[in-house]
């Protein structure tokens, strides 16, 4: 028989269980072990249902750990946020550009510990930090937490053997890196990239090496490297002369062998590269393998003159070019014989640069009329010397075109009307003027057909070192309007050259308002008074605009105080 003390303590605990609660823990002692999981299941569904016991304290620990990773991770995120905001950037989670940061060792120390929060990060972008070189494996040995990066850019960053060796043993951690850029890092060239290029990943697309000093041992080297890699579509190893000064060039002559393997290829720059005529021979060998080049850039090697036949003969079966660079070449009439020959087969072509080769001049008309001109958007012949005859076959090609360079062609002064009045309307995107002796009729000129709107597309507008234009001809620019789409003007003087601009600089405050889109304004040379100097920069500093502006020193300022009224500011 029980005690009154034992039925009062039984009957006072059941009465604070509600009856639900008496009738399921019946229930829960008549379940076996094998009955419990799946009601479990089923009471876990019904958000009013009674847990099993101990769920609530499995749930609880669940949650708290799920709770804790988020609040590290809520933490580590914080922490990216400052480090990035110390460096004036603002945190993304999937790019992470640290161009220009002037980034130390420190900071790259800091950085790697900051990658394991950034889980989905695909761009990482350190470039032009100089004080990081030799320290990269403080980064490279964290890279393991984004595997998901797809660019990796490190250009001038004074990168050495041991950085370059780093990176080479942390690529099995990004297998995704399509873009890999170290451009302008002198100290990597001379065979040191043997252990990295052998160790790039198949998705690679872009392989950027300008200016590395690579060496003809770098050549071989990625000549072996380029037929495995598939997907490779751009190549860019500029300004590396020293690919082929060896005098059999043997390197260069197997890497220029080994693109015949690069069928996806898009993209070939070889600038200023040291290319002779024989290097234009081992690289010809190729081509009839590479369909798909878009881009073929060989500017700036003035060896290969003479040669270019080499190449012509070989350019057609590059059906889907569109870009042929061959500006500062020291073409001669032989050469541009040459390619003028095969324009007709480049049905795909819309941009040719040949300026800076001064034979150019007096082979433009036959070389406008072998180009697919309808579907040209760029023809640069700056520093070309341009005649009369050549001037006048350019207007063929005005029409067309986006961009329209003829800058250093003295023939371009008082005859600027010529170019002009072939325009489209809207058409034209550059207009580069430079040094091209205008006079104040030319800028009349180019008023007027502003305000026909015929370069209301107009972006770049270069009108530099061209002294001869008077006060009228500036104020006649700005007051025609039509230039809403503006982004970049030039009005520079020559070096050693100073003039006033106070008669039109009225003007050009006032058109200030139309130009929404301005973005850069060069007047170089131009002596301004304080007070002017005031209020343009009130003007530009509410739009954000760029001034590039050298205030003239005190010998040159004393000899315009006679025309100036008002003393320009030092």
């Amino acid at each position: 028989m029980e005690s009154a003390d034992g039925q009062r303590g039984r009957y006072s605990g059941s009465q604070r269980r509600s009856p639900f609660d008496l009738i399921m823990n019946q229930i829960r002692r008549k379940r076996t072990a094998s009955d419990r999981k799946p009601l479990g299941r089923f009471l876990s569904r019904d958000r009013t249902g009674i847990p099993e016991d101990g769920e609530v304290e499995e749930k609880g620990q669940s949650s708290g750990v799920a709770e804790a990773a988020e609040s590290e991770c809520d933490v580590g995120w914080g922490r990216v946020g400052v480090f990035l905001q110390r460096l004036g950037k603002k945190a993304d989670s999937r790019s992470l550009s640290l161009a220009h940061c002037d980034l130390t060792a420190t900071d790259l120390l800091e950085l790697a510990t900051l990658l394991q929060f950034l889980p989905q990060l695909e761009e990482m972008d350190i470039s032009w930090n100089e004080l990081i070189g030799g320290c990269l494996r403080a980064l490279t040995s964290h890279l393991q937490h984004v595997s998901r990066v797809r660019v990796l850019r490190l250009c001038s960053c004074r990168l050495n053997a041991d950085d370059v060796a780093a990176l080479g043993e942390a690529l099995g951690s990004i297998p995704l890196l399509e873009i890999l850029d170290l451009s302008w890092n002198s100290g990597i060239g001379g065979g040191t990239l043997q252990g990295l290029l052998g160790k790039l990943h198949p998705p690679l697309r872009e392989l950027h090496l300008v200016a590395c000093q690579l060496t003809e041992a770098d050549a071989a080297v990625l000549g072996g490297m380029v037929s495995a890699l598939p997907r490779l579509c751009v190549l860019d190893i500029s300004c590396n002369p020293q690919l082929t000064q060896e005098v059999n060039a043997d390197g260069f002559r197997e890497l220029a062998s080994s693109l015949s393997h690069a069928t996806s290829l898009t993209t070939l720059r070889l600038q200023a590269c040291g290319l002779t005529a024989d290097s234009l021979d081992a690289l010809s060998g190729s081509l009839h393998c590479l369909p798909s080049v878009r881009e073929l850039d060989l500017s700036c090697n003035k060896s290969l003159a003479g040669g270019l036949d080499r190449l012509t003969l070989h350019l057609a079966h590059l059906t889907h070019l569109e870009s042929l660079d061959l500006h500062l070449c020291c073409l001669t009439h032989t050469d541009l014989e040459a390619l003028i020959q095969v324009l007709p087969s480049l049905t795909a072509l819309t941009e040719l640069d040949v300026s800076s080769n001064k034979e150019a001049g007096s082979v433009v008309h036959p070389l406008v009329s072998a180009l697919p001109l309808t579907q040209m958007r760029c023809l640069p012949l700056n520093s070309c010397s341009l005649n009369q005859e050549s001037f006048t076959a350019l207007a063929l090609a005005m029409p067309y075109l986006r961009s329209v360079d003829v800058s250093w062609c003295k023939v371009v002064g008082g005859h600027l009307a010529l170019l002009l009045d072939a325009l489209q309307p809207s058409v034209i995107l550059e207009l580069r003027l430079s040094s091209c002796e205008l006079t104040t009729d030319d800028l009349h000129h180019l008023a007027a057909v502003c305000r026909r709107g015929c370069l209301s597309s107009l972006r770049v507008l270069d009108l530099s070192y061209n002294g001869l234009v008077g006060d009228d001809g500036w104020s006649a620019l700005f007051a025609a309007g039509g230039l809403g789409s503006l982004e970049d003007i030039d009005l520079s003087l020559r070096p050693s050259t100073f003039a006033p601009c106070a008669a039109w600089l009225p003007a050009l405050l006032c058109a200030l308002p139309r130009l929404s889109a301005l973005t850069h304004l060069a007047v170089q040379r131009w002596t301004i008074g304080s007070r002017d100097r005031k209020q343009l920069d009130h003007c530009l500093r509410k739009r954000s605009v760029l001034l590039e502006w050298d205030p003239p020193n005190k010998d040159t300022m004393a000899s315009f105080k006679v025309t100036n009224q008002e003393s320009p500011e030092e």
